[in-house]
């Protein structure tokens, strides 16, 4: 039962995942030791890119911790690792541009960032309750608790597909906007865009997972049913 025509393209997907995991770590620690031309911190060169979009009124906040940046919708707020908001790397600037990109796309109202904002509750709820569905649906040979912890886990498997255009469009704000504003200069934006690229693979490989775990799900329903 649990050895399935899939098992071994997760395991592969699961590899993918965590090579990335460690690619993005890696890559960030690279340039993290390679300064851009301005010399701008990533606070500077996040508020600069703020200010220019008429986001006065976003804050810029350290949190503790490495890899724990991100855009909070809610409260309206770009927060930064204390290695990001106080370094002046390409690393540092790389990142904080990319949550700015986010904080853009909530401004003009972003179609994909809109339809996961209004996912979120769905998906929070879906994903507590769908493994238990499943599980039970796998060791009772229910097929009708299957089926509704699948489509429980397709809201999931969504979500992650749709986060895939949010972040690769934030990456491309961050990069129009860090050569625009003069934050790096042309042959910087190549060690930028790794940084970005990086980040963006484990979004990738985590949406890779889901599809694929999603497919076999309905590969054992079918085989319920037969």
């Amino acid at each position: 039962m649990f050895f399935t025509p899939f098992t071994v393209l997760i395991l592969i997907a699961f590899a993918v995942s965590l090579w990335a995991q460690f690619r993005v770590k890696g890559t960030f620690k690279k340039y993290e030791s390679v300064g851009t031309s301005a010399g701008l911190s990533g606070y500077e060169a996040a508020r600069r890119m703020l200010d220019d979009n008429g986001l006065h009124h976003i804050p810029i906040e350290p949190v503790p911790g490495r890899l724990t940046d991100h855009y909070d919708p809610i409260a309206k707020a770009v927060r930064l690792s204390e290695p990001v908001y106080y370094g002046n790397s390409v690393s540092s600037v790389s990142v904080a541009c990319h949550e700015v990109g986010h904080a853009i796309q909530d401004k003009v109202r972003y179609p994909m960032l809109v339809a996961r904002h209004r996912m979120f509750p769905l998906v929070n709820f879906s994903s507590g309750i769908a493994p238990l569905l499943l599980l039970g649906g796998f060791f009772f040979k229910l097929s009708g608790l299957l089926l509704l912890g699948i489509v429980l886990f397709s809201a999931a498997v969504l979500f992650q597909l749709v986060t895939l255009p949010v972040e690769f469009n934030a990456s491309s704000r961050a990069r129009e906007s860090m050569v625009s504003l003069g934050f790096i200069r042309n042959e910087e934006e190549r060690s930028a865009g790794k940084v970005l690229n990086a980040a963006a693979l484990t979004y990738v490989a985590a949406a890779l997972i889901s599809v694929i775990q999603l497919l076999e799900y309905i590969w054992i329903f079918n085989r319920q049913e037969e």
